[in-house]
C-alpha cells in the first residue's frame, strides 16, 4: 500500500532508490518535452475515444503515482494504489474535505478493519476524477504516517489513496511506465481500451482475492511464490521469513518503513539471483526485505506457493508494467 514510507530526507531517499534499486527518473528537460507531447496526444485521443478518460499521473518523491482529483469540489492528490482494496483519505484531511459520517440507517459499515485496526468510514458527496464523477463515495480515513507531510509532490501533500474499489468497476488500465491511468466511463460496454501498446510484452493473469488484493504467479530463485501487485509500495519488498527460509544473505540498512496501522520495521536488502514474474525473469536484482506480517495475513505466507512479497513501483515502472483491471491481466516487458 502507499503507506510504505521511509524515515529519511528526500535527497537521501532518492539516492537510496537510485543506487540500491537502480531506479532512475527522466531529466527535467526530457520530462517537460514529453509532457507537452503527451498532453497534445491525449487531447486528440480523447476526442476520438469519448467513452474513455486518459489521466496523466505524476511521480511523487516516494515513487508513488499520483492522480489529481476533486473531493467535494476541492483539489486532492491521490496515490493510485493497487495494493489498497478501498479508497482512502488521510485522517488529517477528513475535515478539510467535509466528508459526511455514515448515518445510522445506512447499510455501509461506519468502520473498516485495516491491517488489524478499525478506521472510520466517511462519505464524499462528490469524488471527481477527470470526467468521472462518483456520488456518495465511501472513503476510509487512515493515518498515512506520523510524517505524512514528508510524502509530498513538490510542496503539495498527498491527500489520500485511489484504491481497487474504483479501479475495478471502471475497468481501469494503469500504465506505470507512461504514467497514465485510463478509465472506462461506460464499463458496462466492456470495450477494449484503445491506445495501449502491448507489443513485445509478456501477459500474465492477475488473481484477485475476495478482499480485492491482486496477485501474480512468480518465483524467487526458482522457488514458486505469489507476489502482490502493489503500486503503493515504493519498491519491491519480500517477506523476511521467506527470504531467510531461502537462505538468501541479507544486508542491514539504516532505513525503516511502515504500512497503515502497523509499527515501523527495519528494512534490509537482499540480492536475488533470479526474480521471476510470470514468464519475465529479472536477473541480479536488489530488493527490500521487511517483516510483512499483518499486511499479508496468516495462511498466505505458508503453503506450496506462498505470498512472498510485494511487486512494487520500481519494477513495474522499469519493466513497462501495464495493469488491466478489466481483463485482470498484468503486462511486463522483459
Amino acid at each position: 500500500m502507499i503507506s510504505f514510507w521511509i524515515r529519511l530526507r528526500r535527497s537521501i531517499f532518492l539516492f537510496f532508490l537510485a543506487t540500491l534499486f537502480c531506479w532512475a527518473a527522466p531529466s527535467p528537460a526530457e520530462g517537460q518535452s514529453a509532457s507537452r507531447r503527451s498532453a497534445a496526444e491525449r487531447t486528440i485521443w480523447q476526442r476520438n475515444n469519448p467513452q474513455f478518460e486518459a489521466l496523466p499521473l505524476e511521480l511523487s518523491p516516494q515513487n508513488h503515482l499520483i492522480v489529481r482529483a476533486f473531493i467535494n469540489g476541492k483539489l486532492a492528490l491521490l496515490g493510485v494504489d493497487t495494493g489498497a482494496p478501498v479508497s482512502a483519505i488521510a485522517v488529517s484531511r477528513h475535515r478539510h474535505y467535509g466528508l459526511d459520517s455514515i448515518s445510522s440507517t445506512s447499510k455501509l459499515p461506519p468502520k473498516l478493519m485495516i491491517n488489524g485496526a478499525l478506521d472510520t468510514v466517511g462519505i464524499a458527496k462528490s469524488l471527481r476524477i477527470g470526467a468521472l464523477n462518483l456520488v456518495d463515495e465511501p472513503m476510509v480515513a487512515i493515518d498515512l504516517g506520523p510524517e505524512s507531510r514528508s510524502a509530498r509532490l513538490g510542496e503539495e501533500e498527498i491527500d489520500g489513496i485511489l484504491g481497487a474499489d474504483i479501479l475495478f468497476p471502471t475497468r481501469a488500465v494503469l500504465d506505470c511506465r507512461r504514467r497514465l491511468l485510463i478509465l472506462n466511463l461506460e464499463p458496462q460496454l466492456e470495450a477494449i481500451t484503445p491506445g495501449v501498446d502491448y507489443r513485445g510484452m509478456s501477459s500474465m493473469p492477475i488473481h484477485v482475492s475476495d478482499g480485492y488484493n491482486l496477485y501474480v504467479d512468480g518465483a524467487i530463485n526458482g522457488a514458486p511464490a505469489l507476489l502482490m501487485v502493489d503500486t503503493g509500495a515504493f519498491a519491491t519488498l519480500l517477506h523476511r521469513s521467506f527470504v531467510k527460509r531461502m537462505k538468501i544473505p541479507l544486508r542491514d540498512t539504516p532505513f525503516r518503513s511502515a504500512a497503515v496501522n502497523l509499527n515501523m520495521r527495519d528494512v534490509q536488502i537482499a540480492r536475488i539471483r533470479r526474480l521471476s514474474v510470470g514468464s519475465v525473469d529479472i536477473v541480479g536484482h536488489n530488493v527490500g526485505v521487511i517483516d510483512l506480517g499483518g499486511l499479508i495475513h496468516g495462511g498466505l505466507l505458508a503453503g506450496k506457493r506462498p505470498v512472498a512479497g510485494l511487486l512494487g513501483s520500481e519494477l513495474l515502472q522499469r519493466h513497462h508494467g501495464i495493469i488491466d483491471f478489466g481483463t485482470r491481466r498484468l503486462y511486463l516487458k522483459g
